[in-house]
C-alpha cells in the first residue's frame, strides 16, 4: 500500500533476486537501481483473454514512498526488523546453487518449477528453516565468524581452507 493505495506487486522469489541483482550491479547508478526495484517489483505479468502474457507496470506516483515500501517488502516486513543489521553472510547470486537445493529439500519440491510461484516471505522462511549441517549452513556461519574476526575451530579452519572458493564474498 502507497498512499492509501493498493498496488499489485511482483511477490515470487525469483523477481526478488532480479532485483537483488540489479542491487549488486557495477553498471547501474544507485538512483537506476532504485528504478529498476521499482520498474520490477511494481509490475506483474499475466495471460490475457487470447492467452498471450501481458506485462503491465504500475509504479505508484509518490516515488519516495513506493520505494520506502518496496525495501520494507523485500527486508520481509516486520518479521526480520532488527535494530543493527549483521555482517554480510549471503548473497543470493553467489550462493545460489546451495541455497537452492536445501531449500527444495525442506520445500519438498523444485522452487524454480517456473508453473510454481513461491512468494518472497515464504522463500525467506524456508531460508529460515536450513538445517545447521547443511553445506550452505556451514559457509554462512564461517562468513559470520570470520566477519566478527572470531577464532575459527580446527576442523572450521581446514574446511574454510578447502573451500574458500565458496566462503570467501565476491
Amino acid at each position: 500500500m502507497v498512499d492509501g493505495v493498493d498496488y499489485p506487486i511482483a511477490t515470487d522469489f525469483r523477481d526478488v533476486l532480479d532485483i537483488f541483482a540489479a542491487f549488486n550491479s557495477d553498471n547501474l547508478s544507485p538512483l537506476n537501481k532504485q528504478f529498476a526495484m521499482l520498474e520490477m517489483l511494481y509490475s506483474r505479468a499475466y495471460k490475457d483473454e487470447n492467452g498471450e502474457i501481458v506485462y503491465e507496470i504500475n509504479i505508484p506516483p509518490n516515488q519516495d514512498e513506493a520505494a520506502r515500501m518496496a525495501v520494507w517488502f523485500l527486508d520481509g516486513g516486520d518479521i526480520l526488523k532488527s535494530d543493527s543489521p549483521p555482517p554480510k553472510t549471503m548473497d543470493y547470486e553467489q550462493d545460489f546453487p546451495l541455497l537452492i537445493s536445501a531449500i527444495n529439500r525442506i520445500a519438498g519440491n523444485e522452487l524454480r518449477d517456473p508453473n510454481r510461484e513461491t512468494h518472497w516471505w515464504s522463500f525467506i522462511a524456508l531460508c529460515q528453516e536450513i538445517h545447521q549441517d547443511s553445506p550452505i549452513s556451514h559457509i554462512v556461519h564461517l562468513r559470520h565468524k570470520l566477519a566478527k574476526h572470531e577464532k575459527l575451530e580446527k576442523w572450521e579452519r581446514t574446511f574454510y581452507n578447502e573451500n574458500r572458493h565458496l566462503i570467501d564474498m565476491k
